[in-house]
């Protein structure tokens, strides 16, 4: 059986399908594009209404170019409202969150000599077009901001022990990965609910003591109430992890934060990436800000956008604010219109803009460590800037760049050790 799998959405999911090509792959099957496969997988997002438009339009287009293809669709937007799916051609299966693993199973292939399981080797470095491997180590969130849909099709806050966590990573590193995205869907959260409770912190300095020397991790995105100095003091001074943060910010606002349900004030938030640049001076520092959030004023944008403009952030991803059925903010009145939340996007993605040329001028100059991807022709340092090296290098090498220019993307020279 040949099979594909489509993602949508974010990190989590990317982890997730990874998860299930190995499985696939474990038992047996054949992965491939969507136009030879026999069966597509859909690993969809319902985070907003256009990541669910793109997966029925992808669902849609799929059936049309491929008649006869089966495809099973999963995910949060399966989950969330998985007759909406069904009822679209071609689609032979709806699988809930919670039913991911199972998936390779559920159709019908064994693993060759085996009854039950999917184990063995990991696929490497290139299989997908992915260079760094993205684990997840923690799913669902037991948080409670108004606008998000996604606790109630991810479930309460469900973390990998930190052992079956190392397993994984030894597991990883024998297959030639490199670098290793740590993510979840509360990462802050790792550890709260085992039955030995442990911290993300915990987590880390587990993994800068016993995972393969080889492997950099990157932590992905981490709640600012969950950032602690001792996260910041371990990244500071290991090199096992990368000097890159995304701390989503949502709004500089504090009466839209605390419309949002956010647990933070804008003055927390300002104090944590201070200290950040501080402690590291070249950390990348991402956010995601929402724009169009109901309630909001024309005078909170000009607080988010006088907040971001001063800030040390490095790169932001903006995006309007999505009406989420089954959500509290879906209730709040004073919407602002289209054309507001377009303009809103606009100005912020501006700034976003300019934040990110700051930071690619101010890395001129400097040598970091980098991981070459695609053709070996780009490398991305760890603290997340893609430069453009000289030909001449395989995918998934480490090499030492000094950055020359701040063009997208930079160019940059390797320098021998």
């Amino acid at each position: 059986m040949r099979c594909a799998v489509l993602t949508f959405g974010c990190r989590v999911n990317q982890a997730d399908s990874r998860q299930i090509e190995d499985a696939l792959v474990a038992r047996g099957a054949g992965l491939t594009g969507v136009p030879r496969a026999d069966v597509v997988i859909v690993n969809t997002c319902a985070v907003t209404a256009a990541a669910e438009q793109g997966a029925r339009q992808a669902i849609r287009r799929i059936a049309r170019e491929h008649p006869g293809v089966r495809i099973v669709a999963t995910g949060c937007y399966a989950t969330r409202c998985g007759s909406d799916l069904g009822e679209l051609p071609g689609v032979v299966r709806v699988v809930r969150n919670e039913g991911k693993g199972g998936l390779a199973a559920d159709l019908g292939l064994t693993i060759p000599g085996r009854d039950e399981g999917a184990c063995g080797a990991a696929r490497g470095p290139g299989a997908a077009g992915r260079t760094a491997c993205t684990l997840r180590v923690q799913t669902g969130c037991n948080e409670r901001c108004s606008y998000c849909i996604i606790p109630s099709t991810r479930g309460v806050a469900r973390s990998q022990p930190v052992g079956a966590v190392l397993a994984e990573v030894d597991r990883l590193g024998a297959a030639g990965f490199r670098e290793i995205i740590l993510t979840g869907v509360h990462l802050g959260s790792y550890g709260r609910d085992l039955d030995r409770p442990a911290s993300l912190l915990a987590l880390l300095e587990a993994l800068d003591a016993r995972a393969p020397s080889q492997i950099l991790f990157r932590i992905g995105s981490l709640e600012p109430m969950d950032c602690a100095g001792g996260v910041v003091d371990l990244v500071g001074r290991s090199r096992r992890f990368a000097p890159h943060f995304h701390l989503p910010l949502q709004h500089a606002s504090d009466p839209v934060l605390r419309a949002m349900r956010r647990p933070y004030t804008l003055a927390d938030y300002r104090d944590l990436v201070d200290g950040i640049r501080r402690r590291l001076p070249h950390a990348s520092i991402g956010s995601d800000v929402m724009v169009g959030f109901p309630g909001e004023r024309p005078a909170d944008v000009e607080t988010t956008v006088a907040y971001l403009e001063s800030s040390p952030l490095t790169h932001l991803h903006v995006f309007p604010y999505s009406h989420r059925p089954g959500t509290d903010a879906a209730a709040l009145p004073f919407r602002p219109t289209r054309a507001e939340v377009r303009e809103r996007a606009r100005l912020v993605r501006e700034v976003g803009g300019r934040l990110t040329a700051r930071f690619r001028r101010a890395q001129i100059g400097q040598v970091r460590r980098a991981l070459t991807i695609d053709d070996g022709s780009l490398a991305v340092t760890d603290n997340y800037l893609k430069v453009r090296i000289p030909p001449g290098r395989r995918r998934n090498e480490w090499v030492r760049v000094r950055v020359l220019t701040d063009g997208e993307p930079p160019t940059g020279e390797v320098v021998e050790a």
